[in-house]
């Protein structure tokens, strides 16, 4: 059970001497229990009370880091159900599954479809992040894919799955320096894996033919000593994964039950039957609901934009908005007579305005400047988006470079600004735009006819 923070407070040195940066050593517990700060926060903290609180007050939910360098990922550190609650910390991961049954041409057919993967949204790097190697009973077979797809290039993070130890061990000795995943430890092989991966302090996947069963494991596991855990919630049928899924986290959140504290692996691939919809489908449904790393049989583009899209959605911040970078777009390939229009980098107002933009087929320099990831009128009347700020930007985005245009179209909703702009921008001509976003494509090829006739007059 987790502290309360009178039982913190009984461990301080009750100085009240502020070194912490709270007033009260009651101050300081109650930040402690509520998982805002660490205990070791207080410098007068003694050892022997450190190490009594230290794993009282640590999240729940264990965090892991898997694999190294650019293909490092943190999974679990969960503290709520619902990121509405608080937020959601860490992402699920999406693994690709390779196996030693398959042919050369296969598997180079599958790390192509990870490479192609790779796109940015949102500022946030698109991309398959780890790969599942399965050994079934070929072992000069399974090192050879191991040492095949670690020499493609592509920055990984890797998923051993392997019951026999023996064949683990090689194939852990492959990857040390990567930091897999080791997975297929179980009930009878539990104490030989435990030994394959404890020497570099790997994460150990656990599976079970049951939820029972895999209870009852784990607690052999944490008796050996061993809590670099990742537990494995699939079970029979969906409906079986879903409800192991949900309950592994809600023991452990909301019962505090530490055994189940740990992240799962879910294999949308095997639930799927090699249907890619039904893939989709389910590794949506597993990215809500708890599959902190999701196994596809295989990647592309059809597959990864709704559940990159969806997983970016959710794993955001709900008390933060989503911004999009502060810069200069192009878009339908603008040229020195397209006009400028300017709008806000919060991230939906941003992809509704240049989906219309692009639907009005009108070349056009759009430019979204820093408004504190706000609407329109909600960063208007915070001050972030007004006529002095917006002609900053305009005289430092380099967009006069760009084009001899110099007309600039504001959103109708913030036509006040138009005098202030005007003023600190000599030289442009402010337009006034369309209040609702779906009429800016009739407005725009309006403009367009009207531009084109003036310039064909000069």
């Amino acid at each position: 059970m987790a502290l309360k923070a009178l039982d913190i407070f009984k461990l301080t040195p009750k100085k009240n001497c502020k070194d912490c940066g709270f007033p009260t050593c009651m101050a300081f517990s109650m930040k402690v229990a509520s998982g805002a700060i660490e205990v070791s926060k207080c410098p007068h903290m003694s050892d022997d009370a450190i190490a009594q609180l230290s794993e009282a007050t640590a999240p729940l939910m264990k965090g892991l880091k898997i694999g190294t360098g650019a293909a490092e990922y943190e999974v679990g550190a969960e503290t709520v159900l619902f990121r509405h609650e608080k937020t959601l910390v860490n992402r699920n991961r999406y693994a690709v599954a390779f196996c030693e049954c398959m042919t050369d041409e296969e598997i180079d057919a599958k790390l192509n479809n990870i490479r192609n993967v790779n796109y940015i949204r949102i500022g946030e790097e698109m991309k398959v992040e780890m790969a599942l190697l399965e050994y079934f009973e070929n072992k000069d077979g399974f090192l050879k894919l191991i040492n095949k797809v670690k020499d493609s290039g592509l920055e990984l993070a890797y998923i051993i799955y392997c019951e026999d130890p023996d064949v683990a061990k090689e194939a852990v000795e492959i990857l040390k320096d990567k930091k897999p995943v080791l997975y297929g430890a179980n009930k009878d092989n539990y104490k030989e894996m435990i030994e394959v991966v404890k020497g570099n302090k790997l994460p150990l996947g656990v599976k079970a033919s049951s939820l029972e069963e895999l209870y009852s494991t784990v607690e052999l596991v944490q008796k050996a000593g061993y809590k670099e855990l990742i537990l494995d919630v699939t079970g029979d049928s969906i409906k079986d994964t879903f409800a192991n899924a949900v309950q592994v986290r809600r023991i452990a959140l909301k019962e505090q039950d530490r055994t189940f504290g740990y992240p799962s692996i879910v294999f949308a691939n095997k639930l799927s039957d090699k249907n890619p919809n039904m893939e989709v489908a389910l590794s949506s449904m597993f990215t809500i609901k708890y599959g902190s790393i999701i196994v596809l049989d295989d990647i592309n583009y059809s597959k990864a934009l709704p559940l990159f899209a969806l997983r970016q959605n959710i794993f955001t911040d709900p008390q933060r908005p989503m911004r999009v970078e502060t810069k200069v777009y192009p878009i339908n390939n603008p040229d020195e007579n397209s006009p400028v229009l300017v709008t806000v980098d919060f991230a939906l107002t941003y992809f509704i305005i240049a989906g219309e933009i692009e639907r009005s087929k009108v070349p056009t320099w759009l430019v979204i400047p820093d408004a504190g990831g706000y609407s329109v009128l909600t960063a208007w009347a915070a001050g972030k988006f007004g006529g002095n700020s917006i002609a900053k930007f305009i005289n430092e985005c380099g967009v006069a470079d760009k084009t001899k245009n110099r007309d600039l179209i504001i959103p109708g909703k913030v036509a006040v600004l138009k005098g202030d702009i005007e003023d600190s921008l000599p030289g442009w001509n402010v337009i006034i735009g369309t209040e609702e976003s779906m009429e800016l494509p009739k407005f725009l090829r309006e403009y367009k006819e009207k531009h084109d006739q003036t310039l064909a007059n000069a």
